[in-house]
This record gives structure tokens, sequence and C-alpha cells, in this order.
């Protein structure tokens, strides 16, 4: 009879095949086919590949709500809570994440739709931290109606002082919005970068710096200039939009990406578009033949065929849904 395949649980997040790892040939595989990491240490601490993941899903991007999980075999956190606290927990069970390996919340500015949900959260999830610049708790205690309570979770962090999160080293950067105290996160985990940068108005000397280093970037793409000159919108509005301290548009986040990509970057989010002054198939547009006017072969994200060849995925990220979970391996 044909043994059973096992198969290795990482913390209920994943699973993948026994065959992917060195298996010293004195561990014991059980009648049922399954070992677990939490038994094996020298199972848990092998160098393969498989055991060095970084895990992303964004569950809503854009003035309706904004939210992401980051995480790998030690834990994540979400980036921003804009959206239904219910929907992210239902969302993250759904893919394996149990809420007690979740240790926090990263704001990236006081805005509501980056902020809503941290405290309903937080006061569910009484573990997790709130991880943010005083000047943004301020912010957010000043501009909205959260109970002050969430003081309680606040751990308190600095621009370009990193800090470490689920044995991740995270630091915060600034980046020009007109929110209070905008950043942008830089997060490192097996010496590769996950970079998240919405809400900004420009590419300012450190963004450059930190987005450059990217192997896997978020990016803002908010309007398509002609959409925003002849849409609907006041013009306060549309001026505010289009200042340093307001957001990027579609050719700026193009050219941009034309001049920072290189082989590193291996996968790009487009975030933030604008319901009234974008639509995905604009911003991809714009993205894609910037970077293809320097012979760059760009992939959807999909895991098809066609997109190993590519040099670099590029994904719009929807903007009241969750994408499928990533897995990033080196």
């Amino acid at each position: 009879m044909a043994r059973k395949r096992p198969t290795i649980y990482f913390d209920g997040q994943m699973t993948i095949p026994f065959e992917e790892f060195n298996i010293p040939a004195h561990i014991p595989v059980p009648d049922g086919g399954v070992l677990r990491t939490e038994d094996y240490p020298q199972v848990r601490h092998t160098d393969n590949p498989a055991t060095r993941v970084i895990n992303y899903m964004s569950f809503g991007s854009g003035s309706s709500g904004n939210c992401s999980y980051v995480g790998t075999k030690h834990g994540g956190f979400l980036i921003d809570a804009g959206v239904k606290a219910e929907d992210v927990m239902m969302t993250l069970k759904a893919n394996g994440v149990r809420m007690e390996n979740v240790k926090g919340i990263l704001l990236t500015h006081d805005h509501s739709d980056h902020v809503k949900y941290a405290y309903t959260l937080l006061r569910a999830n009484k573990h997790m931290r709130l991880f943010c610049t005083n000047r943004v708790l301020n912010g957010v205690l000043r501009r909205h109606g959260i109970s002050k309570r969430i003081k309680d979770y606040h751990v308190p962090i600095f621009k370009e002082i990193p800090f470490k999160l689920a044995e991740t080293e995270i630091t915060a950067f600034d980046v020009p919005h007109d929110g209070t105290d905008n950043m942008g996160f830089s997060i490192n985990y097996d010496n590769r970068n996950f970079v998240i940068a919405t809400d900004l108005g420009r590419i300012t000397e450190r963004a450059y710096h930190y987005m450059s280093r990217a192997n896997y970037l978020v990016i803002e793409a908010n309007y398509d200039l002609q959409m925003l000159l002849y849409g609907p919108y006041p013009e306060y509005l549309k001026s505010r939009i289009r200042t340093d301290r307001g957001h990027l548009d579609n050719s700026d986040t193009a050219a941009f990406l034309k001049e920072i990509w290189t082989p590193d970057l291996k996968y790009i989010f487009l975030c933030h578009l604008s319901k009234d002054n974008n639509t995905p198939a604009k911003a991809l547009k714009a993205v894609r033949e910037a970077l293809e006017s320097r012979g760059i072969k760009i992939g959807g994200g999909d895991e098809t065929l066609s997109d190993r060849e590519a040099d670099v995925q590029l994904k719009a990220l929807p903007r009241f849904d969750p994408t499928r979970w990533y897995v990033f391996r080196p």
C-alpha cells in the first residue's frame, strides 16, 4: 500500500509538501502522515526557502477603506485599519491565519479610510498593539470619534528608527500628504524588503531611498490626470489632489517605476486608485507602457506559465475586495 503523503503545517497559515524539506531520516512520520514544525525544531529552523516566505494580502484599497496584512511564519500584522473589522478577521481566518498570530496594526496616517476600525480590531484582539508615531495617535484622537482607550494599545514608533515585529525589521519613512505625520513602511525579512507607500503627493528623497530598494512594492497610482481635470470634483478638491501633499497620478507613478526598476523588484502593486478619477485599466496601462519602454517583460501576478517568464509582476489592488493570498519566496 502506498504511504500517505505527509504534510507540514506552519502555524495554521499554509501547507506545503513534506518532500520540500530536508527532514532528517531518523525523524519518525506519524501514522496520520502529519508533521508539525513546533514538535520538530530541527525542521523549523532549516534554511529551505519554503520556510522563509513572506505573505501578503490586501482587504481593500482606496478612499472607501485601506487595510492589508503582511506576515511570515512567525506571525504578522495589519497595515492600516480602514476596512470593517469583521471582514478582515473573517478573511484572515479563511486563509488559515489565527488572530492570536496577528501582532498589531501599523498606521500610515490619521485619515478615516486608514484608521476607522483600528479600535474595534484592538478591542476584539487585546493582545494586539497599535504602532504609530505620537503625532499620528494625537491626530486620530483629534479628528475622529475613536475611544481614548486606544491609547492603552499604543506603542510609539519614530521615523527612520527601525523596530522589530513578528521577526521582521520595520522602518517608517516620511511621505508628503495632507494627513498628520504621514509615513510609508519598509519591512525587511530574510534580506528582502516589502515596501508600502500609499497617499503621497510626490516622491521625496527619503521615499525614493526606501522604495528603490524594494523587492515587493505597494505604491499609489491615485488618478488619471485627464479624468481628474474633466471630472465632477470641485476645483478646490482637484487642486488639493494635484499638490505635493495630495496624491500621485498614473504618469508620475509610471515614470518613477521606470526609473527605479531593477531585477530585484519582483512585484508591483498599484494601490489607492480613485473611484471617480481612475480605472485599473488606465493605471496598469500607464505603468506597463513605461516599463516596457525599457524592455522589461511584465507579468500579471497570477502565477501562469507566462508570468514565470516575466521580469516583474504588476497588479492593481481592488478597491473593495480582498486579493488572493500572496506567497513571496526567496
